[in-house]
């Protein structure tokens, strides 16, 4: 199993039911194979993201619940994250700070200016960036979809709200082309599969 001098932070983003957990677990399944990996995801399992996922599951005002996503975040990136870069793996998180900037800017949409800007503010300077981004794409109605087959939904999962969080994804992908990858959400797990893992293999051939 090959040990990377540097780690790698791959991360993957999407509007609730895009597949994102499901292709960050097959890649890092694959990537396993002969590299140290560590699968995490946000919110985290720990105290900190179940308080997180009451709030999710809540009507708390949304500048308290933004400020709960960011301590689990900053526990996160403590405790598991730069523990993990800094001995050689690949960190894969499914949602990682990109998904702040996207939920919280539209949830914060009518108190700030421009809520996303004011988001990536409160993580300037700690927060440690993803190498590279899957955001996958997906028609926010073919994701409502997928959400109803499950037997919890949350107050994330409105169609018009889905519109928003997708349109400030897309946002950051215009602002990050280098390192936002977009994938089509709509095509065959084993296509996406194999997009995202000759993007990670083309990304890693690069660095070594």
């Amino acid at each position: 199993m090959s040990r990377l001098p540097k780690g790698i932070l791959i991360t993957f983003e999407g509007i609730d039911g895009s597949g994102k957990s499901t292709i960050a677990k097959r890649a890092a399944a694959r990537l396993r194979n002969d590299y140290d990996v560590s699968l995490t995801t946000e919110p985290t399992l720990g105290w900190i993201g179940d308080v997180v996922r009451k709030s999710i599951a809540s009507d708390v005002d949304p500048l308290a619940e933004l400020f709960l996503f960011v301590a689990d975040h900053a526990e996160h990136i403590t405790k598991v994250v730069k523990p993990a870069l800094d001995e050689g793996k690949i960190v894969i998180s499914d949602r990682y700070s990109d998904s702040r900037y996207a939920y919280q800017g539209a949830t914060l949409a009518n108190r700030f200016e421009d809520s996303i800007d004011w988001v990536k503010k409160i993580h300037a300077g700690w927060t440690i960036p993803p190498d590279l981004t899957f955001l996958l794409l997906v028609s926010p109605r073919v994701a409502l979809s997928r959400c109803n087959t499950r037997k919890k939904t949350t107050k994330f999962e409105d169609i018009e709200f889905m519109k928003k969080v997708q349109s400030n994804f897309l946002k950051l992908a215009d602002e990050f082309p280098k390192r936002i990858v977009k994938i089509d959400a709509e095509k065959d797990l084993h296509t996406m599969e194999e997009e995202v893992m000759g993007k990670i293999r083309e990304y890693i051939r690069a660095r070594i």
